[in-house]
């Protein structure tokens, strides 16, 4: 396996009902123009260039990589116009998929976004371990080495529950937390089990412990051709392999960036796979992304002022879970926080990226009002 990362995780079925994957479904629906036509199709496209990479760009953020232990971390550092601020993506996302609110966070914050390992161009060592204590703890340690001062921290889904690790075991460093739609509790094996990620972790894992496959992108669209051909069209997994070989064959060494797909969030997605290693979403397979850390014993532990952001989820007939959590699961978090506030959102999981204006709304509200 490449110690880069092979690349994959919660992949199609869990983004499916939390709103990603259903706009997945729209914005593929452009690759199925039919098999005929696809070369002239694919041929006709001009590589994709997102507009927000000159604008977060022309907003003073400097890509960097700092050496943390035995890693290599990769992070968009903004100018420095406001107290320290850590953004942590979620799962299967990089730094970029915070694009849309890195220009006006840049205006109040000096803004720390973190490809943690597992993502991005982050590098890890072929036996790092994937383990929230780990990880936790190379992004402390990033903390003290570059910005030496106690910081504020949001993150999005499992960046939320590095975000949480971060607040409860390193107290002195997290003056205040936004956790974006973090899976408290669901996540923790083995309830696990009874939620749609896990369908797509067994995928991570499967990948990680016996196919070890070099491309991990093409490997997911080759895993989910089936829901493709059913929800899509018969000729979608081949045009959108097609898609991703042209774009890499024109822009050598970047992540994948897709015109033919319209919607901000699948697009991202499609970046961020390309960019995986699935033996992050392996650790949530099998546990021991959690192994000594109990969701309940660090909300506990946490003493700083916390906004807990919940967006939208629903249960199954059979009662599996499509979503980061419940609103039980959120009522006990609430319960077990010191200093805790409580927000819903109409949003899918990743709100900054669905509802950018909004989530600096509120990001703004928790962290510069206190």
């Amino acid at each position: 396996m490449k110690s880069k990362h092979m690349r994959k995780d919660r992949s199609w079925p869990q983004w499916r009902k939390t709103g990603i994957a259903m706009g997945a479904v729209l914005g593929l629906t452009a690759l199925t123009a039919g098999t005929v036509a696809a070369g002239p199709f694919l041929r006709k496209q001009p590589s994709h260039v997102d507009p927000y990479h000159a604008k977060v760009a022309a907003a003073g953020y400097v890509r960097k990589t700092a050496r943390v232990n035995t890693i290599t971390l990769s992070y968009a550092e903004g100018p420095d116009n406001g107290p320290p601020l850590i953004l942590l993506h979620a799962q299967l996302l990089d730094w970029f998929s915070y694009s849309r609110v890195l220009p006006q966070l840049a205006k109040s914050y000096h803004v720390y976004d973190i490809d943690y390992p597992g993502h991005g161009e982050t590098r890890t060592p072929a036996d790092y371990p994937m383990t929230a204590n780990r990880i936790g703890a190379d992004l402390s340690d990033f903390i003290k080495q570059k910005i030496g001062k106690p910081v504020y921290v949001t993150g999005n889904s499992s960046g939320g529950l590095l975000a949480t690790w971060l607040a409860a075991n390193r107290p002195d460093q997290v003056r205040a937390a936004l956790l974006e739609d973090p899976p408290l509790f669901s996540s923790e094996y083995p309830r696990i089990k009874q939620t749609i990620a896990d369908k797509a972790f067994k995928t991570s894992h499967t990948a990680a412990t016996q196919d070890h496959p070099d491309d991990f992108l093409l490997y997911w669209i080759h895993n989910n051709a089936a829901f493709f051909r059913k929800n899509v069209g018969p000729g979608t997994p081949f045009l959108l392999t097609r898609a991703v070989q042209m774009y890499r064959k024109r822009n050598p060494g970047k992540p994948v960036e897709l015109r033919i797909i319209k919607d901000d969030t699948v697009r991202m997605l499609i970046r961020g796979l390309d960019q995986y290693d699935p033996r992050f979403g392996a650790a949530f397979y099998d546990g021991s992304w959690n192994k000594g850390f109990d969701h309940a014993e660090a909300l506990a532990k946490i003493r700083c002022p916390v906004l807990l952001m919940q967006a939208n989820y629903t249960i199954d007939d059979d009662g599996i879970l499509n979503g980061a959590m419940t609103k039980e699961d959120a009522d006990h978090a609430m319960s077990l926080l010191k200093h805790g506030k409580y927000i819903k959102v109409d949003s899918s999981h990743v709100v900054n990226l669905e509802k950018p204006d909004e989530f600096v709304r509120i990001l703004n509200g928790f962290f510069l009002n206190r």
